[in-house]
């Protein structure tokens, strides 16, 4: 779930990870930008045409249903209660909704509060975050 995004070519990097990394849908929720769109396309190669995708408005409406189906919600952000994204390959499930966040606020406080696991990729040297579409890789890439 791309939630917030405002980046139109990190919509269309995360597009084709998610091809790459075999994902089967991307939700697009609130301004986050979507198909078809050159910008997307440019980043994305076309992969915004093979990976399903749907948008929501609301993203507390289709995690709370994606909850309800049996999926487990990941959260990527830092908080408190996250843990070290290495540790996503503890939880085996076949279901799972990775929640990637807004460039600059993160994901919103409402999400965090309904998700199943908060995580986060340890920073090593001055920064305390990357680029959203690089974040998101990792964990998609971590997941398999």
């Amino acid at each position: 779930m791309l939630d917030n995004i405002r980046s139109v070519l990190n919509v269309g990097a995360l597009f084709r990870t998610c091809d790459g990394a075999g994902f089967e849908k991307i939700i697009l929720t609130g301004f986050t930008p979507t198909p078809p769109r050159k910008e997307i396309s440019k980043t994305a190669i076309g992969a915004e045409n093979f990976v399903a995708w749907e948008y929501f408005k609301d993203p507390i409406f289709c995690l709370k249903n994606l909850q309800s189906l049996g999926y487990k919600i990941f959260v990527l952000e830092q908080t408190p209660k996250s843990i070290d994204f290495h540790r996503m390959s503890e939880w085996r499930h076949e279901n799972i909704c990775l929640v990637l966040g807004n460039e600059i606020g993160g994901v919103q406080r409402e999400i965090i509060d309904i998700a199943d696991y908060c995580v986060e990729i340890p920073m090593l040297g001055q920064k305390q975050s990357l680029n959203v579409a690089t974040a998101g890789g990792i964990c998609m890439y971590q997941f398999l």
